[in-house]
C-alpha cells in the first residue's frame, strides 16, 4: 500500500500545474519506479483495482508494456505464464475501455509472445478468448493490428536474431492465412459496423505493411474487392486508401503477382472516373492522388511495355497533377521522376509519354504562377509557396529528360513571346515570371555548347518588362547560365548592364538577386571578364556605396574570382587596388580624434567582412610572393594593429579583424613570419582587456601555422600567450559558470591542441600547464559537441605522450615532462576519472567514446593503483538513471580484476559494456511517464 500511496502521489503532481523542479522530480521517480521489480505487482493491484483513478490505470498498464519490452528478466520463468494471463484478464477487464489502456495490453502482450516460446499458440489463445463475441472482437481487432507492428518494429526487445526468425515465424508468417480467413468472415458478419470495418482494414493495413500477406492468397480474398467496394464509403474511406495503397505496393514483384495485378489494376483505372465527379471535395482526390501514383510506380515497367491497358493510370495521375490544391499536387511527382528515369534509359518509347510530359511541363508552369494579389497570401503562405515552386523545377528537370531541354526551353520561350505579344495592358507579370522560373530551374539541364534555345532566351531578356518580379527571375536566369554565357562571351556585356541595373533596383530582392547574378557571372567567365576590372572597380566606388552590404559583400566576392584569373603580378596589384580602399577607412577611423560613431564603427565592419570575402577567393600566391605584395603584410598589421588596440572592446569588429587576419596567414605564408610575435602579444592583450574568444581562436591560427619556428623571440610569445590566455580563462572561470562562456573555452582547447602539438616544450614547462589542464576539465561538463571532442582530444594527447613511454635513450626534455604530467594527474586525477565517466554515461557525444577508452587505458596502466581507489566514490555518485547500481558494480568488478592482473586492454570492454548499459538506461527513460500520462 506505501508504494501504491507513493505512486499515486507523484501522478498526482501532474495534474497540479506545478513548477519545474516538483514535476521533474515526479517524473524522475515514476521513472526509477518503473525500473524496479516491484512495480509487477503494484501496477497489476493498481489495474484491477475498480477505485483507482483513470491516470493511475493508465501508467500502470504502460508500466507493463515498458518491462515486458526492458525487464523481463525480472520474472521468474514459472512466473511468466501466469503474467501472460495476468494481461489477458486485465484486458478482458478493459474491453470497453478506454482505448488507450487497450493499446497498452495489447503492446504488452505482443511483446511477451515474442519473447515466450512456451506460449505456442499465442494468436489462436486471444482469438479464441476475444472472437467470438461481438462485443470483444474490437479487442481481438486491435491486438491483431498491433501485433505485426511491435514484433517487426520494437528492436529494443531484447531477443536474439535467431529467435527473432523463429518467433516472427510463429506468430505472423505461419498465422497470415488465417487472419485474412478471419478478417474476411468479420467484415462480412451481419451487422457489421463502420467502426468494426475501419478497424478490419487498419489491421489488414498492419500486415501488409509488415509483409506478412501472401498476395497470391490475399487475391482469392473478398478483402481485395471490399477495399475498393469501401473507397464509395465517407466513413472507411481514408482507411480504404490506405490498404488499396499497400496492397499496390506488396505486388511490386510483379512476375510473381501477375495474377493478383490482373484483378487491382482494372478497379484501379475504374476509379478514375470519380476524379471528375468528385473534384470539389479535395479530401477525396488525395485518396485518389495516392491510389494512382502508387499505381504508377508500382507499375511503371508494365506502363512502358504494354501502354495501351495501363496508360489511363498516366492519365489519372497527369489529371491529379492539374489538380488546383498545391498540397495534392506533390503526391504524384516521385511518379514522374521515376518514369523520367525509366523512359531516359529506353530507346524508343510511346508518343504518348511525350505528350504526358508536354502537358505535364504546362500544367507545373500554370501552378509556378503567383496569386493576382500577393497581399491575399500570409507571410507563411508565401514562404510555403516559394519553397514549393523548387520542388515543382525538379519536375520539369523530369520534363526535360525525356523531352530534352531546347524542347522545354523553347515551349516556356514561347510562353513568354506569346504574353509579349499582346501588350503591356493585356498581360500580366505573373505570365512572364512563371515560365521565366521554369527556364532558371530547367538551366542545369542546358547544354553549355546550345545554340538553340539559350541564345533566343539572352536575346529575350533586355526586352522583359520592368517589373521587380520579373527583373529578380531574369537576373536569375543569368545565374544559372554563366557556364553557357562563358562559352558564348559576346553577351557579357549586356549582360553586365542587365545586372548593373538590377543594382539600382530599389526592391531588396532585385538587387540581391543582382548580386548573385555578377558573382556567378565573375566566377564562371572570369577570364573574359578581367578587361572589365575597371569598369567593376569603377562601379564599386560610385554605385556601390549606396548598396546594401549584402549586396556590395556579393560585388567583392564576385571581383576575386576576376582576379584569381589573373597573372599572379597582376593580381597581386588589382587585390592591392582593392584592398588599400578598405584599409584607407580602416586606417582613417583608427586615426580620427574625435569620437567614432557606431555608424562609422559599422561601415568599417562591412568593409572587412568585404576583405574577408576577396582574401578568402584569391587565396594564397604560393612560397614567393609577387613583388606589389613584399612590404604588404607589415603594412597591413600595423593599420591593424592600430584598429585592433583601439576598438577590441566592440566584438563584432574584433570577430571580424581576427577572420581578415586568418585569411591573412594564408595569403602572406611565410612572411607573415616577421610580424607573428607582434600579433600573438596584440592578440593577448586584447583577450585579458576583453574576454572575446576570437582573440584565442586567432592565436591558435598563429601557433598552428609558425609553431615549429625555432625563433627565440616568437618562442617567448608563445609562451606569454599561454601563460596569460590561461590565467584570463582560470580569472572567468572563477566568476562565471562554464556553459557562460563555451566560445571561449573551446577556442582556449583549440590553443591548446595547437601548442602541446607544435611546442611541447612551452606547453609542459609552463606553470600554466597545470591550470590548464584544470580548465579544460571544466569544459567537459557541457553539452556541446565540438567542444568536449577538442578537450578529449587533449587529453588523449597529454595522456599517451611519447615521453610516458619507458625508453633507453629519451629526448633531453621528456622526463620534464613525464614529470609535469604525473604531478597533475596525481593531483587532479580523482576529478578528471569523474569527469570522464560522468560525461561516459550522460552528456558525451555517442561518437567520443572510441577516445574516451584510449584515456581511461592510459590512465589504467599509469596510475593502477590509484585508480582502483578512485573508482568507488566516483561511481557511487553516478545517477543510478544512467549508470544502474548493478551495472555501477560489475563495472568496479571487471576493471579491478583488469587492473590486478594487468590486463589492461580488457579496460576498453569494461567501458564499452558500461557505456552500452548506460545508453539502454537513458534510451529508455526517453520516454517519460511525463509524456505518457
Amino acid at each position: 500500500m506505501a508504494d501504491i500511496q507513493a505512486l499515486l502521489s507523484a501522478l498526482s503532481v501532474f495534474t497540479r500545474a506545478p513548477d519545474k523542479t516538483s514535476l521533474e522530480n515526479a517524473n524522475s521517480w515514476l521513472q526509477d519506479f518503473q525500473h524496479s521489480p516491484e512495480a509487477w505487482s503494484t501496477c497489476n493491484v493498481l489495474l484491477l483495482s475498480p477505485d483507482a483513478p483513470p491516470a493511475a490505470k493508465l501508467f500502470a498498464a504502460q508500466t507493463f508494456r515498458s518491462k515486458v519490452t526492458y525487464d523481463l528478466h525480472q520474472v521468474d520463468p514459472s512466473n511468466l505464464l501466469p503474467l501472460r494471463d495476468t494481461l489477458v484478464t486485465a484486458l478482458e477487464r478493459y474491453q470497453s475501455g478506454p482505448k488507450t489502456i487497450i493499446t497498452q495490453l495489447c503492446l504488452a502482450l505482443s511483446g511477451l509472445a515474442l519473447q515466450l516460446p512456451a506460449w505456442d499458440n499465442a494468436l489462436q489463445s486471444i482469438v479464441e478468448t476475444f472472437g467470438a463475441n461481438p462485443a470483444t472482437v474490437p479487442v481481438l481487432l486491435q491486438f491483431l493490428t498491433i501485433l505485426p507492428e511491435e514484433v517487426s518494429g520494437n528492436t529494443r526487445i531484447p531477443v536474439t536474431d535467431d529467435e527473432y526468425r523463429e518467433r516472427s515465424t510463429k506468430l505472423l508468417s505461419d498465422n497470415s492465412e488465417q487472419v485474412l480467413e478471419l478478417l474476411s468472415m468479420y467484415l462480412q458478419a451481419t451487422g457489421v459496423t463502420h467502426a468494426v470495418q475501419s478497424q478490419i482494414f487498419d489491421c489488414l493495413r498492419s500486415w501488409l505493411v509488415a509483409g506478412e500477406i501472401d498476395m497470391p492468397a490475399f487475391g482469392k480474398s473478398p478483402l481485395l474487392a471490399f477495399a475498393f467496394e469501401a473507397l464509395a464509403s465517407e466513413e472507411l474511406f481514408d482507411s480504404a486508401v490506405d490498404v488499396v495503397c499497400e496492397m499496390i505496393h506488396e505486388t511490386q514483384e510483379i512476375d510473381d503477382n501477375m495474377p493478383v495485378i490482373e484483378l487491382i489494376v482494372p478497379r484501379v483505372i475504374a476509379l478514375k472516373s470519380r476524379l471528375e465527379d468528385q473534384k470539389d471535395d479535395p479530401e477525396k482526390i488525395r485518396g485518389y492522388a495516392k491510389i494512382f501514383a502508387e499505381a504508377g510506380e508500382t507499375y511503371r515497367l508494365l506502363i512502358l511495355q504494354h501502354t495501351d491497358t495501363f496508360y489511363p493510370i498516366v492519365e489519372a495521375i497527369g489529371q491529379c497533377s492539374a489538380y488546383p490544391d498545391l498540397d495534392i499536387v506533390p503526391i504524384t511527382f516521385p511518379f514522374w521522376m521515376r518514369l523520367a528515369q525509366t523512359i531516359g534509359k529506353k530507346t524508343t518509347i510511346s508518343p504518348l509519354f511525350g505528350e504526358a510530359y508536354k502537358v505535364l511541363m504546362g500544367v507545373v508552369i500554370r501552378h509556378l504562377h503567383f496569386p493576382p494579389d500577393l497581399t491575399s497570401m500570409t507571410g507563411q503562405e508565401a514562404d510555403n509557396f516559394r519553397s514549393f515552386r523548387h520542388v515543382m523545377g525538379d519536375t520539369l528537370k523530369d520534363c526535360c529528360l525525356v523531352l530534352g531541354a531546347d524542347a522545354c526551353l523553347l515551349s516556356a520561350y514561347g510562353l513568354i513571346t506569346m504574353a509579349l505579344s499582346r501588350g503591356p495592358q493585356s498581360t500580366s507579370w505573373q505570365e512572364i515570371e512563371a515560365p521565366l522560373f521554369a527556364m532558371r530551374s530547367m538551366g542545369a539541364e542546358v547544354d553549355v555548347m546550345d545554340n538553340t534555345a539559350v541564345p533566343k532566351i539572352m536575346d529575350l531578356i533586355p526586352s522583359l518588362p520592368i517589373h521587380p518580379r520579373v527583373r529578380y527571375a531574369a537576373l536569375l536566369i543569368i545565374s544559372r547560365y554563366t557556364e553557357w554565357i562563358n562559352r558564348h562571351p559576346d553577351y557579357i556585356a549586356y549582360q553586365l548592364q542587365y545586372i548593373s541595373a538590377g543594382f539600382e533596383d530599389p526592391d531588396p530582392e532585385v538587387s540581391a538577386a543582382a548580386g548573385q547574378a555578377l558573382k556567378y557571372l565573375c566566377q564562371d567567365c572570369k577570364q573574359h571578364l578581367i578587361e572589365f576590372l575597371p569598369t567593376l572597380h569603377n562601379f564599386l566606388t560610385t554605385t556601390g556605396t549606396k548598396l546594401a552590404q549584402d549586396d556590395r559583400r556579393q560585388v567583392y566576392e564576385a571581383i576575386a574570382y576576376v582576379i584569381s584569373a589573373m597573372s599572379m603580378e597582376k593580381a597581386a596589384e588589382s587585390l592591392r587596388t582593392f584592398s588599400l580602399d578598405i584599409l584607407t577607412q580602416i586606417h582613417v577611423i583608427s586615426s580620427k580624434s574625435t569620437a567614432v560613431t557606431k555608424q562609422e564603427l559599422k561601415e568599417v565592419g562591412y568593409g572587412l567582412e568585404n576583405l574577408e570575402v576577396m582574401l578568402h577567393v584569391v587565396g594564397p600566391f604560393g612560397d614567393q610572393l609577387p613583388a606589389a605584395c613584399q612590404n604588404s603584410c607589415q603594412e597591413a598589421w600595423s593599420i591593424f594593429d592600430t584598429f585592433i588596440s583601439k576598438f577590441a572592446f566592440d566584438y563584432d569588429t574584433s570577430e571580424r579583424a581576427t577572420r581578415v587576419l586568418r585569411h591573412g596567414i594564408t595569403l602572406f605564408g611565410q612572411s607573415a613570419l616577421s610580424v607573428a610575435s607582434s600579433v600573438l602579444s596584440r592578440m593577448v592583450t586584447s583577450f585579458e582587456a576583453t574576454g572575446f574568444s576570437s582573440f584565442l581562436w586567432i592565436s591558435g591560427k598563429f601557433v598552428g601555422r609558425f609553431g615549429h619556428e625555432s625563433d627565440l623571440v616568437l618562442r617567448n610569445a608563445f609562451q606569454n600567450l599561454y601563460e596569460r590566455a590561461t590565467n584570463k580563462v582560470v580569472s572567468l572561470l572563477q566568476s562565471k559558470d562554464p556553459r557562460d562562456i563555451p566560445d571561449v573555452l573551446e577556442d582556449y582547447v583549440q590553443l591548446l591542441l595547437q601548442l602541446i602539438r607544435m611546442a611541447p616544450d612551452v606547453f609542459f614547462q609552463s606553470s600554466a600547464f597545470p591550470l590548464a589542464f584544470r580548465a579544460t576539465m571544466a569544459a567537459l561538463t557541457l553539452i556541446h559537441s565540438d567542444l568536449v571532442f577538442a578537450s578529449l582530444d587533449l587529453f588523449r594527447d597529454i595522456l599517451t605522450h611519447e615521453s610516458l613511454t619507458p625508453s633507453s635513450s629519451p629526448p633531453p626534455k621528456f622526463p620534464i615532462y613525464s614529470s609535469a604530467i604525473k604531478a597533475v594527474m596525481d593531483k587532479e586525477g580523482f576529478e578528471f576519472v569523474g569527469y570522464m565517466l560522468s560525461g561516459l554515461v550522460g552528456d558525451f557525444p555517442e561518437d567520443s567514446t572510441a577516445v574516451v577508452v584510449t584515456i581511461f587505458r592510459a590512465v589504467a596502466l599509469l596510475w593502477s593503483t590509484q585508480l582502483v581507489a578512485w573508482l568507488p566514490p566516483i561511481l557511487q555518485h553516478l545517477p543510478p538513471s544512467s549508470a544502474p547500481n548493478q551495472v555501477k558494480q560489475q563495472f568496479l568488478l571487471d576493471v579491478t580484476n583488469s587492473l590486478n592482473t594487468a590486463q589492461y586492454d580488457k579496460v576498453k570492454y569494461s567501458i564499452l559494456t558500461l557505456h552500452r548499459a548506460s545508453r539502454k538506461a537513458r534510451d529508455r527513460r526517453r520516454v517519460t511517464p511525463l509524456n505518457q500520462v
